[in-house]
């Protein structure tokens, strides 16, 4: 009994190490711009000619020191048609192969090159203004074949990962990071040249990996695979600001809601408390449970994210129909749905001061500023 005491202990400490790793792994954000309190913006409840108890409470105030993301964005009408953007790969457009050995095989393919890895640390922070394009694509080069086997791997239908083992780390979950960001590094260089439909395909690669790592029996893998389609999703808000970039409301509101869902992992984890009697399953899941919740708020800070990108691709439609202006409410937006926000379960917070706007939700409850999100925008013709 102590040894599987032990087991389960180390098991918690791992899921939590991890959860902290993934945490720093994850791209920063600017630094939080303050508000003046005059221009505070507040929240739109809805429809007036609703019974007042059947009203949504008001949004709790944005607290200070929620991290502030500044975008510039062009007005942008919608695909067409819709469904030609897609950030997930086509049925028609996957094979039957199991992707893990490829996976493995990409990973093993990485150049042992600290030179590489520091230069693309580097351009993962440069402005898409000031890539270096022919250092750049030197380097993708170098990186050819990791990034061939993976896109192969990305488009397979199945993922046999091998069984969970306690107290063991999966293989190459470094790796499986460097190829996220040789990934990131390919995307934004084919946005600064304008190759958005190469880019998106990139990005549709490292979605389709962050959703395929999900699917290992183990929250550790599972929780790299949010960290990297978190990822993507930073790689998305460079897409979006180009003036002549195309609208990928559609392929945003065609993801999997959450994007990638851990829910399953957990389930199974729990279940394999089972075999044991109740008072010792108890305790186990009570060591567990602080982990299992941390998991659940990285999931839901992931589908916040990909649902306030659609709400800023509905802004730009809105802004490519109404002659480059911003609405001045999100309700005022009627060619495609505002969808909530997945945390309150209402629209987001949203105010507009001529060309500008702001686009933010609170942290959810108990958490802090870190876990709220806001967007400054720009508008421009």
């Amino acid at each position: 009994m102590n040894t599987f005491w032990l087991k389960i202990a180390g098991l918690a400490v791992v899921v939590l190490g991890l959860i902290i790793l993934v945490a720093v792994l994850l791209p920063s954000k600017p630094q939080p711009v303050e508000e003046p309190e005059n221009e505070r913006q507040v929240r739109e409840l809805g429809d007036t000619k609703l019974p007042p108890q059947a009203k949504p409470e008001p949004p709790k105030a944005i607290p200070a020191g929620v991290k502030t993301v500044e975008l510039t964005l062009h007005p942008a009408k919608a695909a067409e048609p819709a469904e030609k953007y897609q950030l997930l790969p086509k049925a028609d457009e996957q094979s039957n192969a199991d992707g893990v050995p490829l996976y493995e095989k990409a990973a093993q393919s990485l150049p042992k090159d600290p030179q590489i890895d520091e230069r693309i640390r580097t351009w993962r922070e440069t402005p898409l203004d000031k890539l270096p394009h022919k250092q750049v694509q030197s380097t993708l080069q170098q990186l050819r074949a990791t990034l061939q086997l993976v896109e192969q791997a990305a488009r397979c239908k199945q993922c046999n990962w091998p069984p969970f083992e306690p107290q063991t780390l999966p293989e190459n979950l470094s790796e499986y990071r460097k190829i996220a960001f040789a990934l990131a590094i390919q995307a934004r260089l084919q946005i600064a040249q304008g190759q958005y439909d190469q880019a998106v395909r990139t990005i549709q690669t490292g979605c389709a990996m962050a959703r395929h790592l999900s699917e290992a029996p183990n929250l550790t893998q599972g929780l790299v695979g949010v960290s990297i389609a978190a990822y993507m999703c930073r790689q998305l808000e460079q897409f979006i600001q180009p003036p002549d970039s195309p609208n990928l409301y559609h392929a945003l509101n065609a993801l999997p809601k959450p994007p990638v869902d851990l829910t399953k992992t957990i389930e199974f984890e729990i279940e394999n408390l089972k075999q044991y009697n109740v008072l010792v399953r108890k305790q186990f899941e009570k060591q567990l449970k602080p982990a299992h919740d941390r998991v659940r708020l990285i999931m839901n800070r992931l589908n916040r994210h990909v649902t306030a990108l659609q709400c800023l691709e509905a802004l730009r439609l809105y802004a490519g129909a109404h002659d480059g202006k911003f609405p001045n409410e999100l309700s005022s937006v009627t060619e495609v749905a505002i969808p909530d926000d997945p945390i309150t379960q209402q629209l987001f917070v949203y105010g507009r001061t001529g060309s500008k706007a702001i686009l933010e939700g609170p942290p959810p409850e108990g958490e802090g500023a870190e876990e709220g999100i806001r967007y400054e925008l720009t508008l421009k013709e």
